[in-house]
């Protein structure tokens, strides 16, 4: 089983560390990933997406996907682009707090104000990681344990004093989402 994800926002929301780890966590967990970034033109503010692909076995699926399964959307610019990539039920988490217009999403939807609840925590740059742990809270993708190490491995030295915040908010969303939303493995059987 396959489950390819969309991050998207725009420079500076931490989408491309959110994306790393998730992909860190799910390969420790002996889950097989691919994951493929890319940028706008702009170092703050132009689009960032990220594509995901994580999978119980050998991943057929090439890192550019067609369709994906969920979506983790921090900002509404690139939402036109990946809607209608979304398959029929597929699960969405936005960033209320940033998000700006109609969603209109045949599936399950987890609005969480990621940006403001970092903030309101003292920690404006961890947002796409509060999302990140509500997203993980939401589809059991993996384990908030194996998403806690993983801050601590994504960051080169140079930023590895932010790792402590960084699972702080993971935490955070995690504990955002009480009750699962999609289970991501539905049929795992346990390891």
């Amino acid at each position: 089983m396959e489950r390819e994800l969309f991050f998207s926002g725009i420079g500076g929301q931490g989408v491309q560390l959110a994306a790393k780890t998730l992909a860190v966590a799910a390969l420790n967990s002996g889950l097989q990933v691919m994951i493929f970034g890319s940028y706008g033109g702009l170092m703050r503010g132009g689009n960032t997406d990220a594509t995901i692909v994580i999978g119980q076995e050998e991943l057929h699926t090439p890192p550019v996907v067609d369709e994906a399964w969920g979506a983790l959307m921090m900002h509404n610019y690139s939402w036109p682009i990946f809607k209608p990539k979304l398959r029929p039920g597929s699960f969405v988490l936005i960033d209320s707090s940033v998000f700006r217009g109609e969603i209109g999403h045949d599936g399950p939807v987890l609005e969480i104000e990621a940006s403001t609840i970092a903030t309101e925590a003292g920690m404006e740059k961890a947002a796409s990681m509060v999302a990140l742990g509500a997203f993980v809270a939401a589809t059991g993708i993996v384990t908030l344990d194996a998403l806690g190490a993983a801050a601590f491995e994504v960051l080169p030295p140079y930023r590895a004093k932010f790792a402590e915040t960084n699972k702080k908010a993971l935490e955070i969303g995690y504990g955002l989402v009480p009750t699962p939303f999609v289970s991501a493995w539905a049929e795992r059987t346990p390891a």
